[in-house]
């Protein structure tokens, strides 16, 4: 059937007939066409509604099948095929993208039809920064004169109304939302935090970025050099792609926004968009396929001002930069979307035994100028140490470097000054951290 529907848009399919055309007829009863009718709802995508009757023929018993649908490329059993000759062939990947393509030759997409957007709404300054960007990347090789005249030169302007994809890009308008939370565990249930914003293209994935490097883990490496190194547990490299790629292939007249959600163990960058029919995200990962761009225009536009690099490609650097961080990483096809899931690493991650090949962030040495008899736990002495290689840190930077939270770390602080090993010196913020000998508090 689906080799039928792909080849002709539908057919007819008998039970009960040899391939020569001779009837033979079969055993029908109520359950035999049930049979039938779920073996192809469940089996065939996506759904038909065939018309399924007893018929006889030469008085033989058969069942006959008529179907038709408009929707292809059709799958069954995941799979697409076409009917060739007398045979039912499986489309190979690059037959499919073929296919896909010839369809949809001459189609109207979304980000190319015109909004209710004029000249006026456009952004002249985000108009003028994207320009900068493609300017640099050597992508586009004019230079800002007036809206009209850079729009007209895009071909995203008719009759004073901008198109869509100039709509998401340089409005900034409410139609879009990034809905970003932290929660408690690893489930939907308590969260620490929830925000939604809104604004253009660029924007959003600016303001998911900056939530997301706000809220994963970063280890401080110290090691003797001016400027500290510091490593995100997730490469935002990566993260970057996935944020990008989530709004170039967005299906934007979905009423769902795009999601970030940071959970304990992971970090989830979801869009309201199906990954194309037929394919897998392993296809671009360890083969050749060419992007089936559900927004061209769009992608375009953002290939100009380098946001995406080429056409295709954004899964395989995700894998590839994950792979180099030694990050899990799981691509979701969902029912109503996509989503990129980057597992976060245990609370250990910053200890040595996680990152051996990394310089020591933590040093384990307690400095010699305090004496033995103050006791101290392993986390004290770690946080001294660390006192002592950057006397200038901050109980933010300390928490990081621990891995644990700022009220954590200042009770550290509060515990070692308390035993009289160190103490402030200066004013809040530009002050430093001094370690003196372990005289007793009281003076004894």
């Amino acid at each position: 059937m689906v080799a039928m529907l792909n080849k002709h848009g539908g057919g007819e399919l008998y039970f009960g007939v040899r391939n020569d055309g001779a009837p033979i007829g079969m055993d029908i009863s109520d359950k035999t066409l049930r049979d039938v009718s779920q073996a192809v709802s469940n089996h065939l995508e996506p759904k038909i509604y065939p018309k399924i009757n007893e018929v006889f023929i030469d008085e033989k018993a058969c069942v006959h099948v008529e179907f038709t649908g408009e929707e292809s490329p059709y799958y069954a059993y995941g799979r697409a095929y076409i009917r060739v000759a007398d045979e039912d062939r499986v489309l190979s990947p690059a037959e499919l993208e073929s296919y896909i393509l010839k369809k949809n030759a001459g189609r109207d997409y979304w980000d190319n039809d015109m909004s209710e957007k004029t000249m006026t709404d456009v952004d002249e300054a985000a108009l003028k920064e994207y320009l900068k960007r493609a300017n640099r990347a050597k992508r586009i090789d004019f230079t800002y004169t007036t809206k009209e005249d850079v729009l007209h030169k895009l071909n995203l302007t008719d009759g004073g109304k901008v198109k869509n994809a100039a709509y998401v890009l340089f409005c900034g308008s409410p139609m879009l939302e990034v809905q970003m939370a932290i929660f408690a565990g690893t489930e939907r249930l308590t969260f620490n935090d929830i925000k939604r914003e809104s604004g253009s293209v660029t924007a959003l994935v600016e303001t998911a970025e900056k939530y997301i490097r706000n809220n994963i883990r970063w280890q401080v490496v110290l090691d003797g050099s001016v400027q500290r190194k510091e490593i995100p547990e997730i490469p935002m490299d990566a993260v970057r792609e996935a944020l990008v790629n989530s709004y170039c292939h967005r299906l934007y007249t979905s009423s769902q926004n795009n999601e970030i959600t940071i959970y304990s163990n992971r970090v989830e960058i979801y869009n309201p968009g199906t990954f194309p029919d037929g394919l897998t995200p392993q296809d671009f990962i360890e083969g050749y396929e060419r992007s089936v761009k559900r927004n061209p225009l769009l992608a375009q536009l953002m290939y100009y001002s380098k946001d995406i690099e080429s056409f295709g490609t954004g899964l395989k650097r995700i894998t590839l930069a994950c792979e180099k961080a030694g990050v899990k990483l799981e691509f979701q096809l969902l029912k109503k979307g996509f989503a990129v899931v980057f597992y976060r690493a245990d609370e250990h991650f910053f200890t040595t035994e996680k990152m051996s090949d990394v310089p020591l962030n933590v040093p384990t040495n307690v400095p010699t100028n305090v004496p033995l008899n103050v006791p101290l736990n392993e986390m004290e002495k770690k946080t001294l140490a660390i006192i002592s290689e950057n006397p200038a840190i901050t109980a933010d930077q300390i928490s990081s470097v621990l891995s644990k939270s700022r009220k954590t770390a200042q009770r550290y602080l509060n515990t070692l000054q308390s035993k009289n090993i160190i103490k402030r010196v200066g004013a809040k913020k530009s002050g430093y951290w001094k370690i003196v000998r372990g005289e007793d508090p009281a003076g004894k």
